[in-house]
């Protein structure tokens, strides 16, 4: 199967309103353009230096998501071009992302990501820590990034109910906060679905998927 036919077989599978992000991470370029020829807008890296590397090198009119754990020194580096961020978990993080656009004249959008996996090495903010967050002054002066949504993990389990109890969670903590809209809070978006269980998430309300090895194949 080429990486063209399965790009068209997910997005026939997608209703209107889910955003496909294929997930690029350790693919070459190569194998990014015949994902952009098939048109595909939206790629989805893990490691900044990789993310900016593929940046330069590829066409302008390409939105980069940055889907991995970031780390506070490695902001300015996705600053100028990055166009949405995932996994935002900390008001510290905020604040870098924050200064960092400011420096290049830009707004950036992001993602608060929320713990909602049993495994304890997941990343991410519990409801409590949200909405201290989302209510705090520090936060509401953040001029330069947009918080669009929210982004989960479910645990890596073969367990269905288990996953979908957590993508449920996500959507309940995702509502109890979408009537919060501000300047710099716009809230329309829950990232949340990988290649393994999309189908379910997209039925537990997501909107975004990140999609990978089932569009370029294994690692």
């Amino acid at each position: 199967m080429s990486i063209q036919s399965n790009l068209n077989t997910i997005k026939a599978s997608l209703p209107e309103n889910v955003t496909l992000v294929a997930v690029s991470k350790t693919k070459p370029v190569s194998d990014l353009m015949q994902a952009y020829e098939a048109g595909q807008r939206i790629f989805g890296e893990n490691k900044i230096q990789e993310m900016a590397e593929k940046w330069e090198e590829m066409p302008k009119d390409i939105q980069w998501h940055m889907i991995g754990h970031v780390q506070t020194n490695k902001v300015k580096y996705m600053a100028p071009f990055v166009s949405l961020i995932h996994g935002v978990d900390s008001l510290k993080l905020l604040q870098e992302i924050n200064k960092q656009a400011l420096k290049n004249n830009r707004i950036i959008d992001c993602l608060l990501q929320i713990h909602i996996a049993e495994e304890e090495t997941k990343f991410g903010l519990d409801e409590n820590e949200l909405n201290v967050l989302i209510s705090s002054s520090e936060f509401k002066e953040l001029k330069n990034i947009r918080t669009l949504g929210l982004m989960g993990m479910a645990t890596f389990t073969e367990n269905h109910n288990q996953i979908k109890k957590e993508f449920t969670h996500l959507k309940s903590i995702f509502d109890s906060i979408k009537t919060l809209q501000t300047e710099n809070c716009k809230l329309n978006t829950i990232s949340m679905g990988m290649s393994g269980d999309y189908q379910l998430a997209i039925e537990c309300g997501s909107t975004m998927v990140r999609i990978g090895s089932s569009i370029f194949g294994g690692r």
